[in-house]
Formats: C-alpha cells, sequence, structure tokens
C-alpha cells in the first residue's frame, strides 16, 4: 500500500470526524460532473443517477451487465407470463416482496412503501423531469394517446386548458368544489393501478405498456423505492388523494429529498459536499450483505492533468478521460483502460420540413434565390437525400470521436433489441449522389442558383459545430452557389429557437431512459415526438399517415420479436425518405488502476456501481 493513499483516506474522511487506516476500504472515483439533487423523482441526469444508485434500490436489477436479463431486488421475483405473474397481455403485475429489509433509518421496507413510492413518483411531476415514464403506463391514455403528465387528466376532468387554472393566482389552493373533486378524482385514476394483497404489489396497467419492467429497474432513479412514514416525517405528500397538487412540481432546493436520502441501497449518505464531492458509507444491514468496500467518493475534479495525476499516484481509483487524452492513460502500468463500450445514445441531424419564417435571419431571404431558402426546403426529398449522401460520416467519426464511435443507420443504437446491422443499410459519403440529388430538386432550379441558408449549434459543442463546418465545407465544394453559415447560440436559446422551429437544420442526440425502442422511435418517428412535432406540419403529416400507427401497433403486442418487426419497418421507411441524417453512436470508455476489481459495463447504470467494487 502506496502512504500516499492512505494520507488521502485520512484527509478525505476525517473533516467528517472518520478515520480510515486502510485504502483498501475505499473507492475514489474523479469526474467532471455534478449531483443537482438526491431525489429519486426529481433525478433525470446521470450525477444525481450516480449517487442515487448507491442509496436506493428498485423492485429489480439488470443481471450484471445484461439489459435484457433481470434479478430480483426489493421484489423477490422478475414478473413473467410463463410463472403467471404477467397476466391480461402485459397489463398486469405481481411483484412478491422481499421481507426484512431495512432503510437506512431503520424502518422495515412494507408494500405499501412500494405502492406510495411509484404514485410520489408521478404526482411529483416537475417541470422537464422523468415523471412521463411512470405515468404513461399507469394513468389511462386520452384520445388513444398516452399521458405524459398527471396535470392532462386533471386539466380534462375540471374542464380547463391549463394545470394553473384550477387553483387561486400564486397558491395551490382549488378554486371551487368542482377543481378540488376533479383533482381527487385524478389521483383515483392513478391509484387503481395498484393493489396491495398480503406481501404482494399488484399492478394493474389500463393498457398494455411492453417496456413497463424496464422503467422500473434499478438505474430509473424514479422508481426508487421510499420510506413512506419516514418521508411523510419530514415533510413530504402524506399519501392521500386530497393533497396530492400541493406536493406537484416543487422547487428543487425545497423539496424534502432534495439533499437527505433513506434509501435501503448497499451505503448510506456520509456528506455531501456540494459542488466538490459525496461520500458514501457501508450499510452493514443491506439485504444482500454488506459491501466488500466501507467507503464510496465522488470528486468532482474538473482539470483533466489534475485527475490524471491522481491516478498515477493511487489517489483516484477511476477516472474520466476525454477521448482527445487517451492516449495519455494507454498502456501505462498499473492502469487498465477499456474502450468500444456501446452507449445507448445516437446523435442526429435533424431537416426541419417547415421553419419558422417570421424574423427568421437563418433562411436568408425565405426564397429559392441564391439569397435564401424556402421555409419548406427540406419537405423536398431530393434535398434531404442529397445532405444526406454530401455528409462525410466515416471521417466525422475519425475526427470527432477519435474512432470511438460507430455510424447508426436509424434511431435504434446497436445493443437495444430491434438495432438490425444489416438493414436499412446505413448512409455514405458520396458526392457524386449528392450532386444527382441537388440537381434533381426543384428541377435543376436549386442546382442553378444556389441557396444561402445558416446553421446553428449550441455553443461549446465542438461536436455539433464540426458537423456543421463540414456540411458547409462540402456544399461549397461540389457548388460555390452553396452558402452554409455558421452561428452558436447558448443552449437555452438554442432549445427555444428548434422547438419554435426557427432552425432549419440542427444536430441532437437521445440517450436511453430505458433500454427499449420505443423509447428512441417515439421522441423522432411520432408526430407528437419530442422532435418530431418540432420540424413541420409537412413531417407531421407524413408520420401521421406512415409512422403513428406503426408505433401504437408496436405497444399492442408484448412479443419481442413483433416489436422488432415493427421497428425495423419503421427504420426503412425513415432512411428511404431521408427523414434523418444519422450521425454517430457513441462508444464508452473505462480508465482505473489495475489492482480495482468488479467494475463491469452496463449502459443502463448511471456511474460506476460501488457495491460490486474491492481492491
Amino acid at each position: 500500500m502506496k502512504k500516499s493513499v492512505v494520507f488521502l483516506a485520512i484527509a478525505v474522511l476525517a473533516l467528517s470526524g472518520i478515520y480510515v487506516m486502510a485504502s483498501s476500504n475505499m473507492i475514489v472515483e474523479e469526474t467532471i460532473g455534478s449531483i443537482p439533487t438526491l431525489d429519486p423523482a426529481w433525478s433525470y441526469d446521470t450525477g444525481s443517477g450516480e449517487a442515487i444508485w448507491q442509496l436506493y434500490d428498485n423492485l429489480i436489477q439488470y443481471d450484471g451487465s445484461s439489459i435484457s436479463k433481470f434479478k430480483p431486488m426489493i421484489s423477490t421475483n422478475i414478473p413473467s407470463e410463463k410463472d403467471g405473474t404477467i397476466l391480461d397481455n402485459g397489463k398486469t403485475y405481481i411483484f412478491h416482496i422481499r421481507q426484512n429489509v431495512y432503510f437506512h433509518s431503520g424502518d422495515i421496507l412494507t408494500p405499501e412503501d412500494v405502492v406510495y413510492s411509484l404514485e410520489r413518483a408521478v404526482i411529483f411531476d416537475r417541470a422537464g423531469g422523468p415523471s412521463w415514464m411512470l405515468a404513461e403506463p399507469l394513468l389511462p391514455t386520452i384520445d388513444g394517446a398516452y399521458v405524459d403528465s398527471i396535470e392532462q387528466w386533471a386539466t380534462k376532468l375540471a374542464g380547463v386548458k391549463k394545470f394553473n387554472d384550477l387553483f387561486l393566482s400564486g397558491t395551490r389552493t382549488p378554486k371551487n368544489d368542482k377543481y378540488r373533486q376533479a383533482l381527487i378524482d385524478t389521483f383515483n385514476l392513478l391509484s387503481k393501478s395498484f393493489e396491495v394483497k398480503g406481501n404482494e404489489v399488484i399492478i394493474h396497467l389500463p393498457h398494455s405498456y411492453p417496456p413497463f419492467l424496464y422503467i422500473l429497474a434499478h438505474g430509473v432513479s424514479e422508481s426508487s423505492i421510499l420510506d413512506k412514514k419516514w418521508l411523510i416525517e419530514k415533510g413530504g405528500w402524506n399519501g392521500n388523494a386530497n393533497t396530492w397538487w400541493i406536493y406537484h412540481n416543487p422547487s428543487r432546493e425545497k423539496d424534502p429529498l432534495y439533499s437527505i436520502e433513506n434509501g435501503t441501497g448497499p451505503f448510506t449518505l456520509e456528506r455531501w459536499t456540494k459542488g466538490r464531492e459525496i461520500v458514501f458509507k457501508r450499510f452493514d444491514k443491506y439485504w444482500a450483505g454488506p459491501a466488500k468496500i466501507e467507503y464510496g467518493i465522488i470528486k468532482k475534479v474538473p482539470e483533466f492533468t489534475t485527475r490524471k495525476l491522481d491516478l498515477l499516484r493511487g489517489n483516484a481509483d477511476t477516472i474520466y478521460v476525454p477521448r482527445q487524452y487517451m492516449e495519455q492513460v494507454e498502456n501505462v502500468p498499473g492502469i487498465k483502460v477499456i474502450k468500444g463500450l456501446p452507449v445507448l445514445s445516437v446523435d442526429v441531424g435533424v431537416f426541419n420540413f417547415n421553419v419558422d419564417s417570421k424574423g427568421n435571419p437563418y433562411i436568408g431571404s425565405g426564397r429559392l434565390d441564391g439569397r435564401g431558402i424556402p421555409p419548406d426546403f427540406f419537405s423536398n426529398e431530393n434535398v434531404r437525400l442529397a445532405f444526406d449522401y454530401l455528409f462525410p460520416y466515416n471521417a466525422f467519426i475519425k475526427q470527432v470521436w477519435v474512432g470511438q464511435a460507430i455510424v447508426p443507420n436509424s434511431v435504434i443504437p446497436k445493443g437495444i433489441f430491434g438495432y438490425n446491422a444489416k438493414n436499412p443499410t446505413p448512409f455514405t459519403q458520396n458526392l457524386a449522389k449528392a450532386t444527382e440529388y441537388f440537381k434533381k430538386a426543384y428541377n435543376g432550379e436549386l442546382w442553378n442558383k444556389g441557396f444561402t441558408m445558416t446553421l446553428v449549434y449550441n455553443s461549446g459543442n465542438t461536436q455539433r459545430q464540426t458537423a456543421c463546418e463540414m456540411i458547409r465545407y462540402y456544399a461549397r465544394r461540389i457548388n460555390p452557389k452553396f452558402h452554409v453559415n455558421i452561428v452558436s447560440e447558448l443552449w437555452a436559446s438554442f432549445l427555444d429557437d428548434y422547438a419554435s422551429g426557427k432552425l432549419p437544420f440542427f444536430v441532437v442526440g437521445w440517450s436511453a431512459d430505458y433500454p427499449d425502442p420505443y423509447d428512441f422511435e417515439q421522441p423522432f418517428y411520432s408526430s407528437n415526438g419530442a422532435y418530431g412535432s418540432t420540424i413541420g406540419k409537412n413531417y407531421v403529416e407524413w408520420a401521421k399517415k406512415n409512422m403513428n400507427t406503426l408505433l401504437v401497433k408496436s405497444m399492442k403486442t408484448v412479443s419481442q420479436t413483433e416489436r422488432a418487426k415493427i421497428y425495423n419497418q419503421m427504420n426503412i421507411e425513415a432512411h428511404d425518405n431521408a427523414i434523418y441524417m444519422f450521425l454517430d453512436q457513441p462508444l464508452s470508455m473505462h480508465v482505473q488502476r489495475s489492482d480495482l476489481k468488479g467494475w463491469y459495463y452496463n449502459p443502463m447504470r448511471p456511474g460506476i456501481d460501488f457495491y460490486s467494487l474491492s481492491k
């Protein structure tokens, strides 16, 4: 053991009155991310998710590195049709709740805690948060569409336009008895989904929802199991139908679980110094047995040089290494580097079929006259095909991702069922074909007159900046009349502009909320999707005819084989019509000291799993 490691252990933990002599009892991770919250219902980021992973359990968990097989966790069974614990074509799920499970407070977990936790996640529903994942399966549809927020049912039952219309101005007091009853009736729609029978929790979905088990698995923070009694004592929701709206969409730092925890996970919270580090201590009453280490520490260290020196000296066991610095830690004695790990995310170039032209400088003159583009420029299939063949995919992977990415052929990333490596065939750069389609567009008028438009990327995102620069370079190369300008915007402005339909073309990414193809197909292909709904009326109408029905069909069966066929049909349709430009699926890397044992890769796990680690 190196003396410097012992001193680090003493220095880090002495502040909280803890004295640790053996570095083998402690694992230190150094990274660059922050932790916004410790509340599982608020968390929708990797930093919070990694901390919550150590502190809380879910009903079920992934089996090691698999994202298709589960193991029991708080539930002692994995529901299945074979053993009769999934019934009604995937609408009823029966969970046998593990007994004698301790919360960190000393309370014993009950089936009521499970129901309370899942109901709270739906009513919590903070703006921009993850509640939609449970709202969609647990609440009835409205006009055949899934409900993403409990607010939708409240406004429907009350007959108002907006959720805030239910309350006296600036309060959470309902304006009248009718509105109060509508709020109560809304909660009762949710509570119908749950039944406690002895030591069983039975969940009755109002409709089949094939990804449901993924949403309940460890790694989806909002499905973590909480201590109902303890949280009520701390000022949390009391579990009643006639108060839920008071606890709906809270501010982050006024949330009772913002900076404290009481899970059943293998570690308790020892200390959280916001913006600097978080320290976890082993929970010796953990139902699966105590962890091999006593302490886990996540430190925020922005400078790579500092992180690298700490790794080399043994002051850190694992660190975040940007791709451009990977060579500095490869082939170093005592350091282990694992590369080529598929990340469940894709980056996509988005064509806006109908740009909002009002006061929009990004489309120039707004006409096909060489000084601009018409608002429906990308409604032209030949234009989209031309740009798809224009982009240098392989060079982009090599230069931007240092080879640590692959070119996707659809919105489904490699690693998720439904991914088909052979069909459709990914686009590759072919300037001859790009020229051919540009000449076909607008019966040759586009080629002869040229165009001028502006591409926008969010400030600081070098990947998106480089993508725009590559488009500009090759557009000008095949026709000097093709003028592409590039502008950066702050993130908030970028989000507003793409959502309002102002950007003619933009690059975005999507990472898995859960490892099911629906989580990728819906946002991109549905006329109501996060991206599909923002790229113009022409796309929306096309999607209604070609994609929406298939999406609905894909959620009516629990057969993965049948669902995969449907998604492949959608992917071929999108490819053949050049709906998007599929840019990259990143590959992940892991860097650690060689004496660290037990690390495994699961793309649905946020960060590392301290419970599996030892030295």
